[in-house]
This record gives C-alpha cells, sequence and structure tokens, in this order.
C-alpha cells in the first residue's frame, strides 16, 4: 500500500523529471498524473554553448542554475577540467552533475536558490576569479534572475553566462486530466518554478483553474508560493527544495489518511 496510498498527485514538470518523481512517489503508493507544462529544448543558437565548452580551462567556476542546466551540459559529453569547481544552486542539480561524472561540486548547505549559492565561503572573495554560468531561456528569450552575474562582477569576478537550453510552453491535450481531477483523482499539485505555473494556468484554461483553486499546491521556495498567491490561489505547502522534500510534504499534508482509516 505505502503511507501515499490513494493519494493522486498532479506533476507538472518537463518530461524527463516528472517521469523521475513519479516512480518515486509510486514507491510510497501515490497515484501520479503527469501533465508536463514545460519542454526543454536545445538553444536557438547552440554555437555559443559549444564554444564555450571548448574553453573549459579558462574558468575557475562552472555555475548551474538548475538541474535542466546541468543535463544540458553533461549529455554533451564535455572534457570536463579536474581543477573546475562547478556550483550546483542545489542538491537536484548536484545529482545531475554527479550523475553525469561530474564530482568536483559545490552545493549550498541551505537555501537553494541564488541567494544560497552567493552566500557560499568559497564566493566570497572572487576578485579575478572567472566564472562562467550556465543557464536556461524562456519562450520570449529571457533568461530570468541575473542576480548571480551582478553580484559576482560586484565581487570583482569575471563572468560570462551562456544558455543551454530552451524552456517552452507546450500544447498538449489537457482533457484526459482534467477528467480525473473533476472525478476526484487528484489530490495535489505540484509546481516547481512560476513559470511551470503560469504554463499550467494556460493549460488547463478557467475550469481547470478553478480546481486547481480547490486542490493543495505544493512549492519548493517561497518565491514561487508568492506568485501561486497572485495567481489568486491559497492552499499551498512551501516544501523542502528537492525531490524528498516534496514528498515529505505529501506526506505529512496527508498523514491524516492514514491516522484516520
Amino acid at each position: 500500500m505505502g503511507p501515499l496510498a490513494g493519494v493522486g498527485v498532479l506533476i507538472t514538470r518537463p518530461a524527463r523529471q516528472s517521469a523521475t518523481f513519479a516512480q518515486r512517489l509510486a514507491v510510497l503508493g501515490g497515484d501520479p498524473f503527469i501533465l508536463p507544462a514545460m519542454i526543454i529544448a536545445p538553444p536557438v543558437d547552440e554555437a555559443p554553448v559549444v564554444q564555450a565548452l571548448q574553453r573549459l580551462r579558462e574558468f575557475d567556476y562552472a555555475l548551474f542554475v538548475s538541474a535542466n542546466a546541468a543535463e544540458a551540459i553533461v549529455t554533451r559529453d564535455p572534457a570536463w577540467p579536474p581543477d573546475l569547481v562547478a556550483i550546483a544552486v542545489g542538491p537536484t542539480t548536484a545529482d545531475a552533475l554527479i550523475s553525469g561524472g561530474i564530482d568536483n561540486v559545490l552545493v549550498p548547505a541551505e537555501r537553494y536558490d541564488s541567494e544560497g549559492v552567493l552566500a557560499l565561503p568559497e564566493l566570497q572573495r572572487v576578485a579575478g576569479k572567472r566564472f562562467v554560468i550556465f543557464r536556461g531561456d524562456a519562450t520570449d528569450g529571457t533568461s530570468g534572475r541575473q542576480l548571480m552575474s551582478t553580484t559576482l562582477e560586484t565581487r570583482g569576478a569575471q563572468v560570462e553566462a551562456f544558455s543551454c537550453y530552451r524552456r517552452m510552453r507546450p500544447t498538449i491535450d489537457p482533457s484526459t486530466t482534467l477528467d480525473a481531477w473533476r472525478k476526484g483523482s487528484i489530490d495535489a499539485v505540484i509546481a516547481t518554478s512560476a513559470e511551470v505555473l503560469d504554463n499550467l494556468i494556460d493549460l488547463i484554461g478557467a475550469d481547470g483553474k478553478t480546481l486547481l483553486s480547490e486542490t493543495p499546491l505544493f512549492v519548493p521556495h517561497r518565491r514561487i508560493a508568492a506568485h501561486a498567491q497572485g495567481c489568486g490561489l491559497s492552499d499551498i505547502v512551501i516544501t523542502e527544495a528537492t525531490d524528498a522534500g516534496l514528498l515529505a510534504g505529501l506526506l505529512e499534508h496527508f498523514s491524516h489518511r492514514q491516522d484516520s482509516s
């Protein structure tokens, strides 16, 4: 059975990450429903990142802003210099790097975001150090927050940033998911970024948003929770920013089902 038996969870991550989380959820007895609200695609122009990978020996640190960035780089099988230190924004990103053969990885101890990375002791005195940042671009060509780049430059570092993947909004039919939702089969929704949440709301339409507003939303960061509130949602659960943290949040929230059974 498992502690999450009978709990249906809508997973909205990109397909590959959704499949991994669905397997972990199923081990606990949960029922995964997968509706990827983001597509990960190659960058429009791959030449800059290809050239950056040929220059890795020029850098002291390589900073990865997400697991998608890590996967996009390790799948290219770069010749990774042994003294080049990789920096992961969190454990999931670190796992992707280590699985790809990059084991010299720094990870924030607690906060898994730009602020957490910038608080690393190794990044307090970086004048003259050279950083390469691997990131993604949204559909509109924007690349998200620039906090890491600007802060490192303020500290005297030289920073070059490259887009190694592109985030795209999917065009898929959500009718099967909505039918299951209306029948009461979906008890929780997971959204791991504000962009994923926006895409989900766009995909499911007005009727789906009503269902979403009646369903607990699990998010791994306060910033995503604030965005969800701005979208008119109120039943929001903030978890730790790892798969284990999301699963722990689900276990804690739905433990009453087991207690009352």
